[in-house]
């Protein structure tokens, strides 16, 4: 694993990756930051996320992710799966999500807090965009890079999506 800082205009943003893909995406600080993220350094896909990040934060949909190799339990990536499926500009509920989620496993109903608990520990903020997603009542909640980036990075698809 290999890490690098990227600065963005929402504050510093920890990108690891291994040579299976980009592994990570924290700003500094926010809520399950990793105490540990492998040496400092390059490599390929780092430069492909740092160069994904230039046109995103240009306001320009950015097209596919690098390849990401996020790690968590089978029903975390179920969940992110459904997260970078969500399109750019657009917005989701957890409940939304949670009912999606019944129906590709067949159920009736899915938990929709045991659905944002999933997005909450998104370790690939912004390339999966948990930012998309809205309580209920289309209220900015729960983004572990806190609720003023969500706002802003939602107002960035907005305003990319209206040019």
């Amino acid at each position: 694993m290999v890490s690098s800082w990227c600065e963005t205009p929402l504050g510093d943003l920890l990108l690891a990756a291994d040579d299976l893909g980009l592994a990570g995406a924290w700003f500094r600080g926010q809520k399950y930051f990793p105490v540990q993220t492998g040496a400092v350094g390059d490599h390929p896909l780092l430069q492909a996320a740092r160069d994904w990040l230039d046109r995103y934060w240009a306001g320009l949909d950015p097209g596919p992710t690098p390849p990401l190799h996020p790690a968590g339990t089978a029903f975390q990536l179920e969940v992110w799966q459904l997260l970078r499926e969500i399109p750019y500009g657009e917005t989701t509920t957890y409940g939304a999500l949670a009912k999606a989620l019944a129906a590709q496993k067949g159920r009736g109903t899915m938990s929709a807090q045991a659905v944002g608990g999933s997005v909450g520990r998104n370790r690939l903020s912004i390339f999966i965009p948990c930012h998309r997603v809205l309580g209920a009542d289309g209220s900015l909640t729960g983004y572990a890079g806190g609720i003023e980036r969500k706002a802003a990075l939602l107002e960035l698809e907005k305003k990319s999506t209206l040019d």
